[in-house]
């Protein structure tokens, strides 16, 4: 019975914060494509042998991948599923 009323009031908390500022995505855009971004440039540099390549390619995937992880995110939030 406690443990009901423990995740009753868990679950309705949970329903009051079903959607991020978009700030938050924001974020965590920027901060999960520095990881990618490295790894890009981990990966062109190996397939290039050459760091001027290597850091444009790593750019350009920075800035268009880091738009659409936010619209992504967006769209999602407002998906009610499996929450």
């Amino acid at each position: 019975m406690v443990l009901y009323k423990l995740a009753s009031k868990r679950t309705t908390y949970e329903n009051d914060k079903l959607s991020e500022k978009p700030i938050r995505s924001i974020v965590k855009a920027v901060s999960w494509r520095i990881v990618g971004t490295v790894d890009t440039l981990i990966v062109s540099y190996i397939l290039t042998n050459e760091i001027a390549v290597a850091t444009s390619i790593a750019s350009i995937d920075f800035i268009t991948k880091m738009i659409l992880y936010f619209f992504h995110e967006r769209v999602w939030n407002r998906i009610k599923w499996a929450r």
